[in-house]
């Protein structure tokens, strides 16, 4: 084996030991490249100007269109979560559901499946969820292990219903991929992907999962009734039964309605995932503002309606003003947009007025800047990585590693899975996406798999680790709000059958693709 290939592997097992140990990602990502540059360089197998590229991939970090949805999405996310929505439909799903055998399990499902497309943050959903539902699900005598597991695998769904930050990732890495693998083929007119191509590929799996998730609380419903026990009609007020329809209509359609304008937009081909996050980000500071005391909530309304109405618009007129010509529909269409935006405007700003005066909007803006601070520290230090592994020659060693395997695309392929499988014990789906994916797709795609369909299998996957014990980071952020009373043995128990659902759903997409690429294709 040639010097520059021991380095390769060294470099990757030098970062591994280096994150495992405890030491910050982004700045273990840049020690351990610059280490592995100079040893390069002393040992001759690599050259130091080719550092001289990495401030071009910094630029083309900070100039990247599809990376600005980051911080937007994360906003989005922790305004809901920050915002009462998730205890509103958890109330409302109750007193749709609770009179049945499973049906608070059956409400935190879909509970979780909506809190995924609202925030695709994993641990704000786990942990809101934990402390709300988990204390209701202990005290209506439901088993702690099934409630422990129920609350995780619910909690994961934002891995993999779009709108995701695994996904916006991943897109962003696999189509740098995509191009990578095409150019090493000489093709010098490549195809790209895009996120919208993941999340619609995303949208059917993900439908699944939550599907076979509610399958199972029904069945074991029906099989332990004990252990899932409906809710008695004390629990339950009569006042509340009456009113049901429109509490359940108050809690449900806001959500919703910011999920449909979020991916209707991008799966619409509306709009792009950047303008479809600052959508969401507004769609949910409005609904953030609507619970604070002491908000006017006419107007915050009155600026929701204004936003759905410039949406239609946008779908039904060419708002374009920079025209020499336009209908006078089309002028009537501008001008009523113009309006809609004042309005909007003027909700926005007594939004941020009542958010400021609540205490939500400070907290939500120091979250977001931190996690975005995280992202893309060490996206920064994921592409110092890539230039010097590169440079020593490392896509090559790993595409040799790959073509080298027994059952050709379907051995490096399960290998693959196996690996990201592993190392989502101990790694962060970020540092996996940056750092591990670039290192093995360009070689899967160019051995032929479909890069939405890798994208989805390794989401899917992903999400798969974060449930499994002993390590998986959901079981870690229910521990930390779970009750005494409910053991570490009791989480790990109960999500042991949503582990096993979670590979049902892998191998579906691994033998029937279609599932991940059907809707993209159709759509885009």
């Amino acid at each position: 084996m040639a010097v520059n290939e021991i380095l390769d592997l060294l470099m990757f097992a030098t970062l591994c030991a280096a994150i495992l140990i405890g030491f910050p990602v982004a700045f273990t990502l840049a020690g351990v490249s610059l280490l592995f540059a100079l040893i390069g360089s002393a040992f001759g197998v690599f050259n130091l100007s080719i550092l001289g590229a990495f401030p071009q991939r910094i630029f083309g970090t900070m100039t990247n269109q599809v990376l600005i949805a980051v911080p937007l999405f994360i906003a989005m996310g922790v305004l809901l979560e920050r915002s009462k929505v998730a205890e509103q439909l958890l109330e409302s799903m109750t007193l749709l559901f609770g009179r049945l055998r499973g049906g608070l399990g059956i409400s935190v499902c879909i509970v979780g499946a909506l809190m995924a497309a609202s925030t695709g943050i994993v641990g704000a959903t786990v942990v809101t969820m934990g402390l709300m539902a988990l204390p209701t699900m202990l005290r209506h005598r439901y088993d702690p292990a099934l409630a422990a597991g129920t609350i995780s695998a619910a909690g994961t769904l934002g891995q993999i219903i779009p709108p995701s930050i695994v996904l916006i990732l991943l897109g962003d890495v696999l189509a740098s991929s995509y191009q990578q693998a095409q150019l090493d083929q000489g093709i010098f007119s490549p195809e790209t992907i895009a996120v919208g191509d993941l999340f619609a590929g995303a949208l059917i799996p993900g439908l699944c999962l939550v599907g076979l998730y509610l399958v199972y609380q029904i069945l074991t419903a029906w099989l332990r009734p004990a252990a899932m026990p409906a809710l008695s009609p004390d629990d339950i007020p009569a006042a509340s039964v009456g009113r049901i329809w429109r509490y359940l209509f108050s809690a449900l359609v806001p959500p919703i309605a910011l999920i449909f304008a979020v991916l209707g937009s991008i799966l619409g081909g509306i709009a792009t995932p950047t303008e479809a996050a600052s959508v969401g980000a507004v769609g949910a500071l409005l609904l953030a503002g609507l619970q604070s005391d002491g908000a006017r909530r006419g107007l915050l309304r009155l600026g929701v309606t204004s936003l759905v109405g410039l949406v239609a618009l946008t779908v039904l007129f060419d708002l374009r003003v920079t025209r020499s010509e336009f209908s006078v529909g089309e002028g009537i269409a501008i001008g009523a947009a113009v309006l809609l935006t004042v309005l909007a405007a003027a909700a926005i700003a007594e939004a941020i007025r009542a958010t400021i005066r609540s205490d939500v909007l400070q907290p939500v803006m120091r979250n977001t800047a931190e996690l975005t601070a995280m992202v893309f520290a060490i996206l920064i230090g994921a592409a110092l990585f890539a230039v010097v592994f590169r440079g020593l020659g490392g896509d090559e060693t790993i595409r040799a590693l790959l073509e080298g395997l027994p059952g050709g695309v379907t051995g490096a392929m399960i290998v693959v899975m196996a690996t990201i499988f592993v190392l989502g014990f101990f790694l962060d789906f970020i540092e996996i996406t940056l750092v591990v994916v670039p290192l093995v797709a360009p070689a899967l795609m160019i051995m032929g798999v479909d890069p939405i369909w890798l994208g989805i299998m390794i989401a899917l996957n992903l999400q798969t680790s974060f449930l499994t014990p002993p390590f998986g980071f959901a079981l870690f952020y229910l521990r930390g709000v779970a009750p005494a009373s409910v053991r570490t043995s009791d989480i790990y128990r109960g999500v042991m059958p949503f582990i096993a659902i979670q590979i049902v759903a892998l191998i579906g997409v691994a033998a029937f693709p279609a599932l991940a690429t059907w809707l993209p294709s159709v759509l885009f």
